[in-house]
């Protein structure tokens, strides 16, 4: 299932071609007048990573090169 197929017979065969996405777990690519437009592919639900969990958190560090000391950790009191 690694050749594009047209939008016109995706549109005709939709359930057909969900039900061999979920089986197989290959993901399928529909193209429009022979240009690939789009991927349908199976969901998978995705942990974020520690970093990706941390992303955003920090608003602004004033003074990043200050050093940093025992009393300046909460942990350690």
């Amino acid at each position: 299932m690694n050749d594009p197929i047209p939008k016109s017979q995706f549109k005709a065969r939709a359930l057909e071609y969900f039900r061999q996405v979920e089986s197989t777990g290959r993901p399928l690519i529909v193209s429009d007048h022979g240009r690939p437009v789009l991927e349908v592919r199976p969901y998978q639900i995705t942990k974020p990573t520690p970093l990706q969990a941390l992303k955003g958190s920090l608003l602004r560090y004033q003074r990043p090169t200050d050093p940093v000391g025992e009393d300046d950790w909460d942990a350690m009191r």
